[in-house]
């Protein structure tokens, strides 16, 4: 193994060239999303009102791999590949034998992973000719990046941010503005959704399901407009499989056969999709026996303490009806830090994955993952997103019990983001600590 090497970074020309669809993959059949008024299976014709007709393709693609179009391709090259980073100086700190390895997603021009997306949603409307997109948004991440892809591509975007991230993130509320678009606090008085949830939830915090009504209502009551949608649906699932794509090589350009276990921070599902969908399908193909671990908040464990049932997207039963674990579309979780993971239920493809046993789910509470956030920055130098310090924290565990067994193990941890606009997070968990 090249033990200098602490930094891989890909040449642009090999940044991929295909999306992975494991839909194709899958033991059994991925059950199929309902129509919330028949119950019959979706057709193309009742995602029109809300997609493109490219993105509708690949929400029911049975193409395992579908190429990513040159113009996005192109606009990947601004922050893709993006690296992946041996931790030596986390390793040290925690006297693990274990090989700490991090795929750092926040080198994107807004901090995150979720413009692998984005770029592609905002292209596909593009070719459509649409001028206008909806969105919900939790922490900001999506919606800023959205934000920046409809920019691009000369498209308005208007956001539905959730109440408690729109008061307590206003950085990513001015980065929004800033890139053109609209952004309301949710829920709202503009949407009769917003409305009825403000009347039967008073004084409400606000929740991701909540926002999503509001988002898919104005752009179904708006024909010039579409919506999108930053997680939980397969075609961005799909998009984000770039991440894991990039994994794989630098993982052997580092001299490993495989990351024997690897963890992600898991909300709606979008970066564990895209960090281990690609692991999985060598788990699938018998070359790896990856351990792959989607980590949640306690305060939101739909994974670990949902039901695993049809259910819709959003609070206000707009959305068609999903196979997926969820704790209930009615449910409203606590107002943690981590608001991109404040989600009532979880990705169909993730939620199949974990039912099939071919993933495992962890759930984690807010102290636990900022002590391990805290730990990882004053190591590596690099402050994580809240929601990546789930997955962070998911690792810290395995590489103590490591430096317990004594086994050398590599253990790859999602790193979705940055935490520079998540700053006062920080503030108020050091304040509990009295650091």
């Amino acid at each position: 193994m090249p033990e200098e090497l602490t930094r891989v970074v890909l040449d642009e020309s090999q940044i991929p060239t295909h999306w992975y669809n494991l839909l194709v993959d899958f033991p059994e059949p991925l059950p199929p999303h309902l129509h919330p008024g028949t119950k019959e299976p979706v057709g193309p014709d009742d995602l029109a009102p809300l997609f493109p007709v490219g993105l509708i393709a690949q929400e029911v693609s049975d193409e395992r791999f579908i190429e990513i179009p040159e113009r996005v391709r192109e606009i990947y090259k601004t922050w893709r590949p993006s690296p992946l980073v041996r931790a030596r100086n986390l390793e040290k700190v925690l006297g693990t034998p274990a090989r700490i390895y991090y795929k750092y997603e926040g080198s994107s021009p807004v901090g995150s992973h979720k413009p692998n997306t984005a770029v592609a949603q905002a292209y596909y409307n593009h070719l459509d000719g649409v001028k206008k997109v909806t969105t919900e948004t939790g922490a900001g991440q999506w919606g800023s990046s959205l934000a920046m892809a409809c920019a691009m591509f000369d498209m308005t975007c208007e956001v539905w941010q959730v109440a408690a991230s729109y008061e307590s993130k206003p950085y990513r509320r001015m980065m929004i503005e800033t890139y053109g678009s609209t952004i309301h606090s949710s829920p709202s008085e503009l949407t009769e959704s917003g409305r009825q949830m403000r009347e039967q939830f008073p004084g409400t915090t606000g929740s991701l399901g909540m926002a999503v009504s509001e988002a898919v209502e104005a752009a179904a009551t708006d024909p010039e407009a579409r919506y999108a949608l930053g997680s939980v649906l397969n075609h961005v699932m799909l998009h984000q499989t770039v991440i894991g794509e990039e994994v794989l090589k630098q993982l052997a350009i580092f001299g490993e056969t495989q990351a024997d276990v690897v963890f992600g921070c898991a909300g709606g599902g979008s970066n564990l999709a895209g960090l281990t969908f690609p692991l999985l399908r060598e788990n699938l193909d018998g070359n790896t026996t990856s351990r792959l671990v989607a980590v949640e908040p306690e305060a939101c464990p739909s994974l670990t303490k949902g039901t695993y049932e049809y259910d819709h997207g959003d609070v206000a039963g707009l959305t068609p009806l999903m196979k997926m674990y969820t704790l209930g579309r009615d449910f409203v979780p606590d107002p943690i830090h981590a608001g991109g993971l404040r989600y009532h239920a979880m990705s169909p493809m993730v939620s199949h994955a974990v039912h099939l046993g071919l993933m495992e789910a962890l759930a984690i509470g807010q102290d636990e993952a900022f002590e391990a956030g805290v730990i990882f920055a004053r190591a590596e130098g690099l402050i994580p997103a809240p929601e990546s310090t789930h997955a962070i924290a998911g690792a810290v565990r395995e590489a103590k019990r490591l430096a317990e067994t004594g086994e050398e193990k590599s253990i790859l941890i999602g790193l979705s983001g940055n935490g520079v606009l998540d700053l006062p997070a920080y503030a108020d968990h050091l304040a509990g600590q009295g650091n």
